[in-house]
């Protein structure tokens, strides 16, 4: 009886992919939401608004600073702006090298 693995592999690939992009997407979504509400000028004594700011300041918070604002309230934040391409590109790399590595395990295990 001849069973292949191959199936569970490509199964397990497509899992750990899913998660992947399912983290990252939530974190960009947020920070989106974040940008948004910054953008429109949200109420931060809201407590919904408050939560958002809240979870998203420490993956804005290393942006910060990298291109000079304008004195006052930052109508566009580009910290934000600049942490969501950083997770999108993190993203793409981590689900590249999930798929490189199960693909390289499957080569060597036939």
């Amino acid at each position: 009886m001849n069973v292949s693995a191959e199936p569970a592999r490509n199964t397990s690939m497509w899992t750990a992919t899913r998660i992947i992009a399912l983290v990252f997407t939530v974190l960009e979504v947020l920070l989106l939401v974040r940008f948004v509400f910054k953008f429109l000028g949200a109420n931060a004594d809201q407590p919904f608004v408050s939560a958002i700011y809240g979870f998203t300041e420490p993956l804005v918070g290393p942006f910060r600073g990298i291109f000079a604002q304008p004195a006052g309230t930052p109508v566009v934040e580009i910290a934000a702006l600049l942490s969501i391409v950083f997770f999108v590109l993190v993203a793409a790399l981590i689900v590249a090298l999930v798929r490189a590595y199960t693909g390289r395990r499957a080569e060597a295990n036939p």
